[in-house]
């Protein structure tokens, strides 16, 4: 939801053939190589690298806080798998043992890259793990997907599979459903906290008590722990191409934020010496590109004086970018001024240390051609949006939801390629499927930050609005996602007060999923922080479907002077006097957490929870509250005093 690359969850189930094809199509060759090979040595050794793998698993027990509960739940369901390969490791004869070697090559490739996904879980950087949750959350779906789709296809007769494992495997698959379908409502105050620290224009993204809210969240308070995360975000750098600049610069930000807290010096990790893996020699961090962190073997200077890989600069300009990687500065011009000199030191002391640059593993003509290719695409999707048949126009807008979620060069190269206004006109179109990838599809455009302003200039937001009020469910949840992305600009934030969209947020926020009250109520946060919508927070508070998470807002919005001013009415403090009299017991902490921040600042506000009656309570809660509430509730009385005694 911050950064919101790949938001659109739900396009991993638009067809599920794409899932047959992700386990079938890829694996079908190697498969027709290990069908001579269909002895009980091969069926053996796949068993046993499928429990072997599945025991590894088990055995990991610290995985990241943001992702914990859905890796226990796929180790979990794993581990379900085991007396079906102990039960196919016992039987030696197969009516059709290349039946049983496919299954098992199937069920391994599932298993390994359910590995993969635990293993980042369990030693990626903890700030892109959180950064990025909605898409290792896909990850997790696509997992369950595939796996369901393996198991479904279990030859039970011939692997003579006994009744109570095959009901075992039943109940696993419908589990699957299950959790494929489901969207976990993400950490509110994590997910806030995450969009104000990365917000360019947020004046609060700054803010210790944020910041130490995030370290603590995410277990970044100590120097160790500090140290292991670098470590992880340079790995996660060098490894992961997809990886945005800005993405980058954020993370690493956020890290120096967090050694700011224990007094540790900030340093850009990306000038930090890199140890070369064959040779363990240390390469000097001037002779790296600050963006593929590669030694340069064509260095060029930008208009800001800093040096960058050639071939890495000019896909960055082609992008559409017009700033300095490393420093954010507009430039003045693109142009490219070869760095003799630094790549003349650069020959002498690769001479000198006997050490070999790393040759390219892919030409640059052949990624120029690709990429003519993409753009060929998409400007054929982009012809296909004006079709006169129905047909032709579902299935482009499907394929740009699919690209627009991919990686930010596809958002670039459909805003280039005019798709944005053709998109909004379909907003309006009298056809659900299609409505609903567009303004799915616009969604994801709006992660990149100038089609947040191409969108809205082409009046999307009345549109959008709409969608949320009339549309199907996922149209409505995308519609709310995207107000909460283009609500990022300020004058986005009016426009959207001024055309009546608060009210259908309010509305999904009560009646929704679980992932449909979570982009709603993060969308109407958002847009509380804008004065002009600053009626509305108070609506928050009167769901009493998501009370705990409303207040958990407005504890943010309190803990600021705009957001106590904008909520500190006598209407809000009778609601908050009335959570304290009858509410759960975790809206009677939640909601003293809120009165005890207001009445710190302003002592009226207490005088105002006075004439409530809300002294009577607060001794209540005092004795018989949560440990959090009893402390919220004796520091109230504690201000009470000193307010009567002033």
């Amino acid at each position: 939801m911050v950064v919101m690359d790949n938001v659109d969850e739900e396009a991993t189930g638009d067809g599920e053939n794409n899932i047959e094809e992700d386990v079938t199509a890829e694996e079908s060759t190697n498969d027709e190589n290990h069908e001579e090979e269909v002895g009980g040595d091969v069926k053996d050794d796949l068993v046993g690298e499928i429990i072997t793998t599945i025991e590894f698993l088990d055995n990991i027990s610290d995985y990241r806080r943001t992702q914990q509960k859905e890796c226990f739940n796929l180790v979990r369901r794993l581990k379900i798998l085991i007396p079906l390969m102990d039960e196919i490791r016992g039987f030696d004869e197969f009516p059709s043992p290349e039946s049983c070697t496919h299954f098992l090559y199937r069920l391994r490739k599932v298993i390994l890259a359910a590995r993969k996904l635990l293993e980042t879980c369990n030693n990626g950087s903890k700030i892109f793990l959180a950064l990025d949750s909605e898409m290792i959350m896909t990850r997790f779906h696509s997992i369950y997907e595939k796996l369901n789709r393996v198991l479904a296809k279990i030859p039970f007769d011939e692997l003579k599979i006994s009744d109570e494992v095959k009901d075992e495997v039943g109940s696993l698959c419908k589990q699957l459903k299950k959790a494929r379908r489901r969207t976990d409502t993400q950490d509110i105050e994590l997910a806030v906290d995450m969009m104000v620290v990365f917000s360019k224009t947020d004046p609060r993204n700054a803010d210790s008590p944020i910041i130490e809210r995030l370290a603590k969240k995410l277990e970044l308070q100590t120097t160790e722990d500090l140290k292991t995360e670098a470590i992880a975000i340079k790995t996660l750098i060098q490894e992961k191409g997809g990886l945005s600049i800005e993405t980058q610069q954020h993370i690493i930000e956020l890290l120096n934020k967090f050694k700011k807290l224990q007094g540790v010096e900030a340093t850009d990790i990306l000038c930090e010496p890199v140890i070369n893996k064959s040779t363990s020699l240390v390469l000097p961090h001037e002779f790296l590109c600050p963006i593929t962190l590669e030694i340069m073997q064509d260095p060029v200077i930008i208009a800001t004086g800093q040096t960058y890989e050639k071939e890495s600069i000019q896909k960055w300009f082609d992008a559409g970018h017009k700033t300095c990687p490393k420093t954010r500065q507009t430039l003045e011009h693109l142009s490219l001024a070869p760095n003799y000199a630094l790549k003349n030191i650069i020959l002498q002391w690769c001479e000198k240390n006997n050490f070999k640059i790393p040759e390219k593993e892919t030409s640059l003509h052949s990624e120029d051609d690709s990429e003519e290719q993409q753009k060929d695409e998409i400007s054929l999707l982009v012809e296909a949006l004006s079709s006169s048949q129905l047909e032709e126009q579902r299935e482009s807008v499907k394929q740009m939801r699919l690209l627009a979620r991919e990686n930010p060069e596809n958002r670039v190269l459909l805003a280039n390629a005019g798709a944005i206004p053709l998109l909004v006109q379909l907003l309006s179109y009298p056809d659900s499927g299609i409505q609903e990838n567009a303004v799915t599809t616009l969604l994801n455009l709006s992660i990149d930050e100038t089609n947040k302003k191409l969108i809205s200039n082409e009046g999307a937001i009345p549109d959008i609005i709409e969608i949320l009020q009339y549309g199907n469910r996922e149209a409505r949840e995308n519609s709310a996602a995207a107000l909460f992305s283009l609500s990022m600009l300020d004058e986005n934030k009016v426009t959207i007060g001024l055309s009546n969209g608060i009210p259908p947020l309010v509305d999904l926020l009560q009646h929704g999923t679980s992932r449909g009250k979570k982009d709603a109520l993060t969308a109407l946060f958002n847009l509380s922080l804008n004065s002009a919508n600053k009626g509305e927070p108070s609506m928050l508070a009167s769901n009493l479907g998501m009370i705990d998470e409303a207040l958990s807002i407005l504890l943010l919005l309190v803990s600021h002077a705009e957001g106590r001013q904008a909520i500190g009415q006598l209407s809000f403090i009778e609601t908050l006097v009335d959570f304290i009299r009858q509410g759960t017991p975790k809206n009677k902490e939640c909601a003293a957490s809120v009165l005890l921040e207001l009445g710190s600042n302003n002592s009226s506000f207490i005088l105002a929870a006075l004439q409530f009656g809300v002294y009577e309570h607060l001794v209540e809660i005092s004795s018989s509250g949560t440990n959090r509430a009893q402390r919220k509730a004796n520091a109230l009385i504690q201000l009470i005093s000193k307010s009567e005694q002033i």
